[in-house]
């Protein structure tokens, strides 16, 4: 199973979306902040949405479509 997933810093602070196929890693990986860039930098730690896919091809159109 893939997955869409929002995160935030705070309320009304910056947000991050993102795929990933196991959502559970990924969300504990940017809540110790081992993942430079973005996430790090902002302090992005909350997950507030996700959505899951069957496949990963689904998600990263969902996640496009997202963003626009």
């Amino acid at each position: 199973m893939s997955a869409v997933y929002i995160m935030a810093s705070r309320k009304h602070g910056p947000l991050y979306t993102g795929v990933t196929s196991d959502l559970v890693n990924r969300v504990a990986q940017h809540r110790e902040g081992v993942i430079d860039g973005f996430t790090s930098r902002y302090d992005v730690k909350r997950l507030v949405w996700f959505e899951r896919h069957n496949g990963i091809i689904e998600a990263i159109q969902r996640e496009k479509s997202l963003k626009k």
